[in-house]
C-alpha cells in the first residue's frame, strides 16, 4: 500500500497510507491561538479538506496573513451569495469594485434597493455564520456544471464554460447553493464572524477587515471621487455589453476585437484630453503632480498628457522626482534594514521646493542627477526656466501630498491620481482586482526590461503595496482629477507575454502559490496579439513597442 511522508515548518512529520486531509493534523501546527483558514500543500494553497495524497512539505495560512485574508474575503463573498439566493430568489446580485475595505454590489430587484433588502441579508448571512455551516468543494463534470449555473440564472459563468471548456469543473457548496470561485474557501463558515453591510449609492458595500487584523473592521473611509470613477466605466462596459471575461472572449471568438481596440484607447484619449482642458481652466497653474500605484502607466501617461497640453497651446517641461533623491548615507531604512527609498523623507524636499520656487519666479535653475548605482546626487549641468507657456510635469508617488511641495502655493498645483480601475468581472460573483492586474503589468515589464524573474517581482509585491498604502492610497481624495489607466482588451494580450513567466516558478518557490493563483486567473481570458495594440497605448509601456522613448 501507497505511504506517504507529510512534513511540518518544525521538521516534523507523520506518515499516512494512500492520503489524508489537513483538517485531521492541524494541532501539528504551533498556531498560537490563531485561526488556520487553509495550509500551502508544497506551495500551493489548498483548503483544508483537499486530499494530500503525495509526499509533501504543508504549513498553515493563518487568518491575519495576505493569502488568508484573501480567502477570508472570497469566503464572505460566497456566504453573501448564498444568503441572497435563498432571501431573493432568481435575482442577479453583482459585485463590483473595492472601496474602503469592501466591495461594491449591487442587487437586481427590479425595484430600488431598501435598507430592510441589506438588513434581511445580513441577518440570514449571521445565521449562516451562526451554525457554522460546511462549505464543501467538490469536482462535477463539464455538462452538469453547464445545466447548474443556467439553473442558477449564473448567466456569466456559464456563458465563460464557452469559452473555457474543462472536462470537469470545481464547485463550491453551501447548503442548497452552489457556486464557482477561483480559489480556496474556508472549510466552514463559523471563522466569518467579522463583517458588515453597509448600505451605498444604489447597493451596498460588503465590509471585511484589513489585512493582519482579522479580529475587527476598520472605521469606513469614503471615497467618492474613486467611486464615480468607477460608476462611470460600469455604465460604459453596459452600453457596449462588455462586463465580463466571458462577454470579452466572446468578442474575441466573433473576432471582433480590434473596432473594442479602438474604441477603449479612443476612450482613454478623450479622458487625458478632459484633463488637459481642466488643467487650461486653471489659469494659475504651473505645475502638474500625477500620482498612483505602481504600473499604473504614469510614465506613459505623463507623455500623453503632455501631448493634449501642446494642442492647446502648452509647453510642458518635466521634472523627474527621481533626480532629487538624497544620497543613500541620507536615506531613511525600513524596519528590516533596507533603504526605504519610498518614503518622502528619502527626497531633497528642501531643494525641490527651492527650485520649484525660482522657476515660477522667472529663475534659472540647475537641475540635480541622481546615481542609483552609487547611491549619490551630484549635478551634470542640466538647467531649466519657465516661460509663459510652459507648465511642468512631475510624477511620482508623493504627487498629491503637500508635504512633497509645501512652498508651492495650491492654485499653483494641478494633482492627478491614476490608477488601473477595470470595470471587468470574471463574472457576477468574482471581481478582478486592480491589484492583479497591476501586478501582471509589472511582471511583464520587470522581465522585459529589468531582467527580473515573476518569483523575483512576487517577491517583492507586498513590499510595493505597503508603501502604496502609505504613502499613495491616503490622498486620493486630494487629486483634482482622476484617471482610469485600465483598457478592458489588455489582459489577454499580457496573458500572452506573463503565461511563460509564471510557469517557471517552481513548487519549492514560496512564489508558487501566487503565480498558480495568477495562472488560474489568466486562465480565464482567451487572447489577443501584440500586433494589436497601437504604439502610443499604455500597454506599449509593458510590453515594449511604444512609440514614446522612456
Amino acid at each position: 500500500m501507497k505511504k506517504i511522508k507529510i512534513t511540518f515548518p518544525d521538521n516534523s512529520f507523520i506518515e499516512a497510507e494512500n492520503e489524508i486531509r489537513p483538517i485531521l493534523f492541524l494541532e501539528k501546527f504551533n498556531a498560537q491561538n490563531k485561526k488556520i483558514v487553509a495550509v500551502k500543500v508544497n506551495n500551493e494553497i489548498c483548503s483544508l479538506d483537499s486530499p494530500v495524497n503525495i509526499t509533501s512539505s504543508i504549513e498553515p495560512v493563518f487568518s491575519d496573513s495576505k493569502d488568508g485574508s484573501s480567502i477570508y474575503r472570497r469566503s464572505l463573498c460566497f456566504v453573501l451569495a448564498a444568503a441572497a439566493h435563498k432571501i431573493f430568489p432568481g435575482k442577479r446580485l453583482l459585485v463590483g469594485h473595492s472601496l474602503g475595505y469592501g466591495y461594491y454590489y449591487t442587487l437586481e430587484l427590479g425595484t430600488p434597493l431598501t435598507k430592510e433588502n441589506i438588513l434581511k441579508l445580513k441577518n440570514e448571512m449571521e445565521q449562516i455564520i451562526k451554525y457554522d455551516k460546511i462549505i464543501e468543494t467538490d469536482f462535477i463534470s463539464y455538462s452538469e456544471a453547464c445545466s447548474l449555473f443556467e439553473e442558477l440564472g449564473l448567466t456569466e459563468t456559464r456563458k465563460q464554460l464557452n469559452y473555457r471548456c474543462p472536462s470537469r469543473v470545481q464547485i463550491n457548496r453551501l447548503e442548497g447553493f452552489s457556486d464557482l470561485y477561483f480559489g480556496p474557501l474556508v472549510g466552514t463558515t463559523g471563522i466569518l464572524n467579522v463583517f458588515d453591510l453597509l448600505p451605498y449609492s444604489d447597493g451596498f458595500l460588503l465590509r471585511f477587515p484589513k489585512k493582519g487584523h482579522p479580529e475587527k473592521l476598520t472605521e469606513f473611509v469614503d471615497q467618492p471621487k474613486l467611486f464615480e470613477i468607477y460608476k462611470s466605466y460600469k455604465l460604459w462596459g453596459k452600453r457596449l455589453n462588455v462586463t465580463s471575461a466571458a462577454s470579452l472572449n466572446q468578442l474575441i471568438h466573433d473576432r471582433k476585437e480590434s473596432e473594442f481596440i479602438d474604441i477603449t484607447e479612443t476612450l482613454q484619449t478623450k479622458r487625458i484630453s478632459t484633463i488637459a482642458d481642466e488643467i487650461l481652466k486653471k489659469k494659475s497653474a504651473r505645475i502638474v503632480l500625477i500620482a498612483g500605484p505602481s504600473s499604473s502607466g504614469k510614465t506613459t501617461t505623463s507623455k500623453k498628457l503632455a501631448l493634449q497640453l501642446e494642442a492647446i497651446g502648452y509647453k510642458p517641461k518635466v521634472i523627474s522626482l527621481d533626480s532629487y533623491y538624497l544620497g543613500r548615507a541620507q536615506t531613511p531604512k525600513d524596519e528590516n534594514g533596507n533603504y526605504d527609498y519610498e518614503c518622502l523623507e528619502a527626497l531633497n524636499i528642501e531643494l525641490l521646493n527651492q527650485n520649484l520656487v525660482d522657476l515660477f519666479a522667472g529663475k534659472q535653475i540647475k537641475l540635480p542627477s541622481y546615481d542609483f548605482h552609487a547611491g549619490v546626487s551630484y549635478f551634470k549641468g542640466g538647467t531649466m526656466t519657465l516661460e509663459e507657456s510652459d507648465i511642468l510635469i512631475m510624477e511620482g508617488i508623493h504627487g498629491l501630498n503637500d508635504k512633497l511641495t509645501p512652498l508651492v502655493p495650491a492654485d499653483k498645483k494641478f494633482k492627478i491620481y491614476i490608477s488601473a480601475l477595470t470595470q471587468l468581472n470574471l463574472d457576477d460573483h468574482n471581481r478582478i482586482s486592480t491589484s492583479d492586474n497591476r501586478l501582471i503589468r509589472r511582471i511583464v515589464r520587470d522581465s522585459r526590461y529589468r531582467g527580473k524573474s515573476a518569483a523575483d517581482t512576487i517577491a517583492m509585491w507586498e513590499s510595493v503595496q505597503k508603501g502604496e498604502q502609505l504613502h499613495i492610497f491616503p490622498f486620493q481624495n486630494n487629486a483634482d482629477a482622476m484617471l482610469n489607466t485600465a483598457l478592458d482588451y489588455e489582459l489577454p494580450v499580457l496573458k500572452v507575454y506573463a503565461e511563460p513567466l509564471l510557469r517557471c516558478v517552481s513548487p519549492l518557490q514560496k512564489e508558487y502559490a501566487e503565480a498558480n493563483r495568477l495562472l488560474q486567473f489568466l486562465n480565464c481570458f482567451s487572447t489577443i496579439p501584440a500586433t494589436s495594440v497601437p504604439t502610443q497605448s499604455i500597454i506599449r509601456e509593458f510590453i515594449g513597442g511604444s512609440a514614446f522613448k522612456y
